[in-house]
């Protein structure tokens, strides 16, 4: 994580004149420079993309992109498409796991009326066995989605987890009650710019503070995702699973599509469990500005990607 950058792309993030030109340029071919992060705009894409990850025997989850409806009628037509991919991705027989937002569902304009969204997103994701993961989104809505979360799961709906981020303060309690609960954890270094009020600021302690609640979750979670792509991480994930005598099959290792593809490999190759997260969908520009922040290198691509467009 770089603070710089992360501040710089999550203004950007916010552009609208921006996002209306990404929107016209970035996903105009199949090399088009976006394309490198996000699966496409159509769920058939997704479903493409998805085929081709697990010929490779590597895992996914779908991400259908969207944050921040601003209507009912927005959160709605949000619910609406997960529903439908249901269907699609029981029809496509790739594997069945999706992640989502909880403010692509409504919890920034009525708390009761996401809850029931995400509902009927569960009650048929339950029926045909999939897995649903919630993201876990800026930290003012830490503890709103936490509380959901939690709601849903005291009602028996266990085929769902939760992502927490490394970078807040407050999160190896939340790992401490998720594992208490038995619910699955994806742990995230964090993609948003944070006060250092709530969230620690320099890479090197955000990496000590991962470095911890990975130990917290394999030592006592279920099944865990690790999620990161920097090998000191990883290595330090398969140096405590050695010692300690921690199984692959107990945990896995999640990265993001398009994002060193060279690590996604070798690690299977090694017999851990990878899955990839892959989002898809016209409201993409926020996701790839944050994929941007977090890792600096990967500007060079994209310029390079956008000068080829010309």
């Amino acid at each position: 994580m770089y603070p710089g950058a992360k501040t710089f792309f999550y203004a950007l993030s916010r552009s609208a004149r921006l996002k209306r030109l990404a929107s016209k340029y970035g996903m105009r071919s199949q090399e088009s420079f976006a394309r490198r992060f996000i699966a496409g705009e159509t769920i058939d894409e997704a479903i493409d993309a998805s085929r081709n990850i697990q010929a490779q025997g590597l895992h996914l989850t779908l991400d259908y992109l969207g944050e921040s409806v601003r209507t009912v009628e927005e959160a709605d037509a949000a619910t609406r498409e997960y529903v439908r991919l249901h269907d699609v991705i029981v029809r496509s027989g790739i594997e069945r796991n999706i992640s989502l937002k909880l403010t692509q569902l409504g919890v920034g304009i009525d708390r009761a009326t996401c809850v029931d969204n995400l509902r009927r997103i569960l009650e048929p994701a339950g029926r045909h066995d999939f897995f649903v993961r919630i993201d876990m989104e800026e930290s003012a809505w830490t503890q709103m989605t936490l509380d959901i979360f939690e709601t849903l799961w005291q009602q028996d709906y266990r085929n769902i987890g939760i992502a927490l981020q490394a970078s807040l303060y407050r999160t190896e309690q939340d790992v401490r009650r998720m594992n208490e609960l038995g619910a699955s954890v994806r742990l995230v270094k964090g993609a948003y710019k944070e006060p250092q009020d709530v969230a620690y600021q320099r890479k090197a302690d955000v990496d000590a503070a991962f470095v911890r609640l990975m130990r917290l979750l394999l030592d006592s979670g279920n099944y865990p995702a690790i999620a990161t792509h920097d090998p000191p991480m990883i290595e330090a994930t398969e140096s405590h699973a050695r010692q300690h005598g921690i199984g692959k099959e107990r945990f896995e290792f999640e990265m993001l599509y398009g994002i060193r593809r060279d690590l996604q490999g070798t690690l299977a190759s090694e017999g851990y469990q990878v899955r990839l997260y892959i989002p898809f969908g016209r409201e993409w520009f926020p996701y790839f500005m944050r994929r941007l922040g977090e890792r600096p290198a990967n500007v060079g691509f994209v310029m390079r990607g956008i000068l080829r467009e010309q």
